[in-house]
């Protein structure tokens, strides 16, 4: 199975170091990684979840 590390910046990201990047990675994957992270961590995810805690959040702006 070929995995895709086509890693994607936040459009949110300033102009710091510290920026949430989201790339694909297998069908079933979404990956995530903060590039503030000396670790270097990367978070996985279903591209169910995902989209869940994108619409969450997009809801919330219109509350605050």
């Amino acid at each position: 199975m070929p995995m895709y590390d086509h890693w994607q910046k936040s459009s949110y990201c300033a102009q710091g170091d510290s920026c949430i990047h989201i790339a694909k990675g297998t069908d079933e994957e979404v990956k995530l990684t903060e590039s503030g992270d000396p670790t270097g961590a990367i978070l996985r995810t279903t591209p169910a979840a995902w989209a869940a805690l994108v619409r969450t959040v997009k809801e919330g702006r219109h509350h605050g």
